[in-house]
């Protein structure tokens, strides 16, 4: 077997037994497919089985002059991860990574945007356009319910349940969960699913999927992205902000206003509360008024 026989069969694996998303996939796949490529340009001919410490050292201290260290650390993950699956399946005896380890990166903590800022960015909006209708209804869905833009984009029609309150979301890992609606958010979808969406020829396929392009076919994530950082450029907003700065916002605001971080870790859909605290990152001023707030020595 060569490395492309072994990536297939890893990702098999990683598809029917870990229950990974395609992008999840991709990107461990990435990782191994970078490697092959330095063995193909240094003219390095070995199999998965038989590569060894030296070379994978060889090919992290090139990539490091190429990438950051948190990308750098990624990749390392990735491909232990690899060769894991290959012990796993008794192709290999070791790890070859084992020792290596991953380059300090820190907690990144992420942007947020402040209320006034979400709500220039929706007001930037042109409502005169069909898309206009669109792209408020899913901005207030991403801030609203604190979705991942994977979880947007796959939004579907069956999965509102606006009497109850709540939209079903299938997060990573095909997990589902609950999330709770507000009035507005609804109000919003409902004004582009009866007065927008209905107008357009909806494609075989997608005739349950909630946000759609001009074509009548799901909208993709580079989209949702280009959409957003348009409205930055409009607005003179200066931060580099993404569809996941929605979703820190979200949970930052959700902390500010006195939400408890277990509710809001089961709204985001972590499996580990820890994930939530990085996300939910707090200024120091908040931190302030909490102790002056609750403290007995004020």
């Amino acid at each position: 077997m060569n490395w492309e026989s072994y990536l297939k069969s890893y990702q098999s694996y990683l598809k029917i037994e870990r229950g990974l998303s395609k992008n999840t996939i991709d990107n461990y796949s990435f990782d191994i497919e970078r490697l092959c490529s330095f063995l193909s340009q240094n003219s390095i001919s070995v199999s998965p089985i038989a590569i060894s410490e030296e070379i994978l050292q060889q090919f992290i201290y090139a990539v490091s002059k190429e990438v950051n260290p948190r990308s750098q650390a990624r990749i390392i993950s990735g491909l232990k991860s690899f060769f894991s699956y290959l012990i796993f399946e008794d192709f290999r005896n070791d790890n070859p990574l084992e020792l290596i380890e991953s380059p300090k990166t820190g907690r990144k903590l992420p942007d947020t945007l402040a209320v006034e800022e979400i709500d220039a960015l929706i007001s930037a909006i042109d409502l005169s356009s069909n898309e206009g209708e669109r792209n408020r209804a899913l901005l207030e869905t991403m801030y609203g319910c604190g979705l991942r833009v994977s979880e947007l984009v796959s939004l579907k029609i069956s999965d509102l349940f606006f009497e109850e309150g709540f939209i079903k979301i299938t997060g990573k890992g095909n997990k589902q969960r609950f999330v709770p609606v507000g009035d507005l958010t609804q109000k919003y979808i409902e004004i582009y699913k009866n007065e927008v969406r209905v107008h357009l020829n909806i494609q075989k396929g997608f005739e349950d999927a909630l946000f759609l392009n001009r074509r009548g076919r799901q909208l993709t994530r580079a989209m949702i992205f280009t959409i957003i950082k348009d409205l930055a450029v409009k607005i003179n907003l200066n931060k580099k902000i993404s569809p996941h700065t929605f979703r820190h916002s979200f949970a930052t605001h959700l902390l500010e206003n006195g939400a408890d971080l277990r509710s809001i870790q089961l709204m985001l859909g972590h499996e580990s509360i820890t994930t939530t605290e990085i996300y939910v990152h707090l200024d120091r001023k908040y931190l302030t008024e909490v102790i002056n707030a609750y403290h007995p020595r004020k």
